[in-house]
């Protein structure tokens, strides 16, 4: 069992002369070395080991031989994905002996980021080497020969059962099926994936459009190439957390497509996802790659809401005219009744309540010849 490995240390390597699976199973094992180091605790008993997978037996203890495919650069990608641990146990039915690793990350973007790549860099034939991303685990299955169904089955069940169930990012399933190169596909969430993913697609041209894509905003960035006949391009979205800020980095990349002076490539918004058709065959090409993404919006509103509607003006008329009425029909009440009551007490209570001479001063101006008498007024 190997022991816990701890460091603070970056390593440079660089492979050459060296051609085929060779280099390839050479750089797996020193990679992986890499990644140790990178990462700040990796403990082969991290994974629950079965004694056995389906019909297949553990034939080797828990951690003996694992390995890391890609090339030196890969460490980085990882670190950046977020590996948390890793270990591998060879299983055997019958001759046949497969070798079966399990790479952990923190989260199941960060799985997939390093399953894309690491399917993309992956130089074993492909009958003898399947890549499975569950959640927040890889899993490799490696075999000197090519793999049984039934191992891929078993070991996919199991991978189900450890990981922890969270889906991968849905940005992988808005690419079009139809003519894509399925070795091509490359998930980014941070600039070192996306730059590693643009050199390993052959557009190195495009580099530029890391920096302006605006991963410290939240972006997921997806490519994949397509051919169909004489007509290829290769199609980078990338999905943003809102519009606004879709909105805002398209403006940014437009730039950044303009200085690359990659004027045959074309980028439009919908919704908070950007496509890019980067050196398109023909502009037709690029119009069919993009109404085949499977990318929708959609608008909820979870807030209760009222049916506002006007009554007919006639029934408005109706009501003001009636409310008016009653309003008179107060005023001549009330009016009647005051006087009323103000008529009777001067009768019954002359000059004490209504009209007191003691508290009174009347202005007459005596212009008849009747002899002016104040009582006049009471």
């Amino acid at each position: 069992m190997p022991q816990l490995i701890r460091a603070e240390t970056s390593v440079s390597l660089v492979v050459s002369n060296i051609t085929g699976p060779m280099r390839f199973r050479l750089t797996i094992s020193v990679i992986f070395s890499l990644a140790m180091l990178l990462a700040p605790s990796i403990r082969a008993g991290e994974v629950p080991w079965p004694a056995t997978i389906g019909k297949w037996t553990a034939a080797s203890p828990a951690g003996s031989g694992t390995s890391f495919p890609s090339d030196p650069a890969f460490a980085a990608i990882v670190k950046e994905s977020g590996l948390v641990a890793a270990s591998s146990r060879n299983y055997k039915s019958a001759s046949q002996t497969v070798q079966l690793t399990v790479y952990t990350f923190h989260d199941s973007s960060g799985a997939y980021e390093a399953y894309s790549a690491m399917k993309a860099a992956d130089g074993a034939p492909r009958a003898a080497s399947t890549w499975i991303a569950r959640g927040n685990q890889v899993l490799w299955i490696y075999g000197s020969s090519s793999l049984s169904p039934d191992v891929v089955r078993a070991a996919e069940t199991w991978e189900r059962s450890i990981s922890d169930g969270v889906a991968s990012p849905p940005i992988a399933t808005y690419l079009p099926q139809d003519n894509k190169d399925l070795l091509s596909e490359r998930y980014a969430l941070g600039p070192v994936a996306f730059r590693d993913a643009i050199k390993s697609l052959g557009r190195g041209d495009a580099a530029g459009l890391v920096d302006a894509a605006g991963f410290n905003s939240g972006a997921e960035a997806m490519f994949a190439k397509f051919k169909a006949g004489k007509d290829d391009a290769t199609l980078l979205l990338i999905e943003y957390p809102t519009p606004q800020l879709a909105e805002l980095h398209l403006r940014h990349l437009q730039r950044a497509l303009q200085d690359a002076k990659l004027s045959t490539s074309s980028i439009e918004r919908k919704g908070s996802l950007l496509s890019i058709v980067l050196a398109p065959s023909s502009t037709k090409y690029a119009e069919k790659l993009r109404d085949a993404i499977n990318y929708e919006t959609e608008v909820t509103w979870n807030e209760p809401s009222t049916t506002a509607t006007d009554p007919p003006i006639t029934s408005t008329l109706v009501k003001i005219i009636v409310a008016t009425g009653v309003f008179m029909m107060f005023t001549i009440v009330f009016g009647i009744a005051f006087g009323g009551v103000r008529v009777i007490t001067k009768r019954l209570f002359p000059g004490k309540v209504f009209d007191r001479p003691a508290q009174m001063e009347v202005l007459q101006l005596g212009l008849s010849g009747k002899p002016i008498d104040s009582r006049d007024m009471y």
